[in-house]
């Protein structure tokens, strides 16, 4: 008999038939009542062994964790919070499982703990259901994407350009580490590595992105990059997944439209196809902002802060106007502010971001037109000269979720721009190639899928939204 998933079975209560299911075992009690899991659904079923006709050897196998098949009849529940039930006829073990040495025990563990044992962590509600949401959420931006006309490409994973500028990047070699080859200046001699220059694993594929987009129009990338940052905040991974669009012919206005209209159709994705997962995350940061001070506490629940971001058009505020707001707010004038805002030019923080969407105008936000100096070489230069096509989409409870901007398409500006920033315009020979070439207006952004599924799931730290976190000091899997 072929199995059937628990998902189905509790969907259609197909009672007086026989069927048969797979999965783990979540808990067994008085030797009687198997809650079984198979990953398909939030929700266990209840399977009803008969003690006395199932031989001793196989109810001691039956511990939290084994692997069981079960085949036996389908019948109307008689507990609370069922509909239907197993009556077991047939036990087949699959995998056993060490009652004595399983660390996933049905009580509450830390999420800290969890992270120890994140090869077994997905096998809790909370951690099944985090992934479940991502699954759903990584096909949204497919679906998205293509039903749009975008055209899906692999940027490389290997590079020889830092597209953020910011120079912490993980270095990719085959040279012998103890006893590298030195050239005449006595520096490490990269000519005789692998790739013949040095290279790293990317932080962006947005400038390879860039060159598709100039000759298939709309293309996006959505792929592992990587930052060599030496940071162990809850909001920072060493390996984290980005979604970059680039589209040829657009300005700014058109790439604020593209964003917003796809953040608010993956989430409305969700929103429709995760319902019991949800809900259940929803109770769980409901019960968790419960324990702490009351001025801690988030204002809206996950599913309140997804239909705020789905039911409310994106107010759009230039960066100037932002800090005149923030600057003449009542948190800044109290120096509530752990970064006040005095002048223009300054970066925004988390908490400037958070008051802005949460305080002032109750609407998710964007933000377009920063100064040039707090932002990447590759933004559009506005004829102000002081700011570029830059624009940063602003979420409750989060502040920024996506970054982006027009792309500088003007050949000598653009490399005006590469030497006022000190970068080896040899580097970017080829991007720069692409201004010689057909340039035309050309925008994009990128979203941090970790950041997305943090904000869609409510989990507080960025390593429970991932498998397997990479972290500083952290690879262990």
């Amino acid at each position: 008999m072929k199995a059937t998933k628990i998902k189905t079975l509790l969907h259609d209560a197909p009672v007086e038939t026989n069927q048969k299911v797979q999965g783990w075992v979540r808990t067994f009690r008085a030797n009687r009542f198997i809650a079984l899991n198979d990953g398909s659904t939030l929700a266990n079923l209840q399977c009803v062994v008969d003690f006395e006709k199932t031989p001793e050897s196989i109810l001691k196998q039956i511990n939290t964790g084994a692997a069981l098949a079960l085949e036996g009849k389908i019948i109307e529940s008689q507990g609370k919070g069922q509909t239907i039930e197993l009556q077991v006829n047939t036990i087949e073990i699959l995998g056993p499982s060490d009652p004595d040495s399983y660390p996933i025990q049905p009580k509450k563990h830390s999420f800290e703990f969890l992270r120890e044992k994140a090869h077994l962590r997905v096998r809790t509600s909370t951690f099944a259901a985090v992934m479940r949401v991502r699954s759903a959420l990584s096909f949204a931006v497919h679906q998205f994407f293509q039903s749009h006309g975008f055209y899906y490409v692999n940027t490389p994973i290997i590079t020889g350009s830092d597209a953020e500028g910011a120079g912490e990047m993980f270095r990719v070699s085959t040279l012998d580490p103890l006893h590298p080859p030195k050239n005449e200046a006595g520096t490490i001699d990269f000519k005789a590595d692998f790739f013949g220059k040095e290279t790293n694993l990317t932080v962006s594929g947005q400038l390879e992105a860039e060159a598709y987009a100039l000759g298939l129009g709309e293309v996006y990338t959505f792929g592992p990059t990587f930052r060599a940052e030496n940071s162990n905040t809850a909001r920072h991974l060493a390996e984290f997944w980005m979604i970059e669009p680039e589209m040829a012919f657009y300005d700014l206005n058109d790439n604020m439209d593209l964003a917003e209209k796809f953040i608010t159709y993956v989430l409305s994705y969700i929103l429709e196809n995760c319902k019991e997962d949800l809900e259940f995350l929803d109770d769980r940061l409901t019960n968790e902002e419960s324990s702490k001070p009351q001025a801690e506490r988030s204002q809206m629940g996950l599913l309140e802060k997804i239909r705020f971001v789905i039911e409310n058009d994106f107010k759009r505020v230039s960066y100037t106007e932002a800090i005149e707001i923030l600057k003449n707010s009542t948190p800044n004038k109290k120096k509530k502010f752990q970064y006040p805002v005095n002048n223009w030019g300054v970066d925004l923080q988390s908490e400037h971001e958070r008051f802005l969407v949460e305080k002032h105008f109750n609407c998710p936000v964007i933000l377009y037109d920063y100064p040039a100096n707090i932002k990447a070489f590759y933004m559009r230069r506005n004829d102000d000269e002081k700011t570029v096509r830059a624009m940063d989409i602003l979420f409750p409870g989060i502040g920024e979720i996506v970054g982006g901007s027009q792309r500088e398409e003007r050949l000598d500006v653009l490399q005006k721009r590469i030497k006022e920033m000190g970068i080896d315009e040899k580097e970017l020979w080829w991007y720069i190639d692409l201004r010689r070439f057909g340039s035309v207006p050309h925008s994009g952004f990128g979203l941090g899928f970790e950041r997305l599924v943090q904000f869609a799931t409510g989990m507080g730290n960025i390593r429970d939204v991932i498998p397997f976190p990479r972290t500083p000091q952290n690879a262990s899997f």
